[in-house]
């Protein structure tokens, strides 16, 4: 299974980026989807997730300004952020918790990450 994170880059603040996070392999089902990013010298903190019913929480920094949503056909999880300032600037990343094919449980995957820069 993989996870292939996309769609970073740099944007002034107050615009918007889409990041997508395609999943591929041996998949059966996902659960939930989730965004993290990591700034410079800061902790890993989680952004958003959703799970496979839709649910969705947020992290209180981008209420209001970010939306997860997925594509269970297409095993995709998309981030629209927008209102972006440069506190947003960071490496973000996506994970899935993945039950395979001829598996027993869900495993977490982890993709690669897609850097987001907000300029000031």
């Amino acid at each position: 299974v993989q996870l292939q994170a996309s769609g970073g880059g740099l944007v002034q603040a107050g615009g918007s980026l889409r990041l997508s996070c395609a999943a591929s392999g041996s998949i059966f089902s996902i659960n939930a989807m989730g965004w993290y990013r990591q700034a410079p010298g800061k902790q890993r903190e989680l952004v958003a997730a959703i799970t496979r019913g839709g649910s969705t929480n947020y992290a209180d920094s981008v209420k209001g300004r970010f939306t997860i949503s997925r594509d269970s056909a297409k095993n995709t999880a998309y981030l629209q952020m927008n209102s972006l300032k440069p506190e947003d600037t960071a490496v973000y990343c996506c994970n899935a918790d993945v039950l395979g094919f001829g598996s027993n449980w869900f495993e977490e995957y982890w993709g690669q990450g897609t850097l987001v820069t907000v300029s000031s």
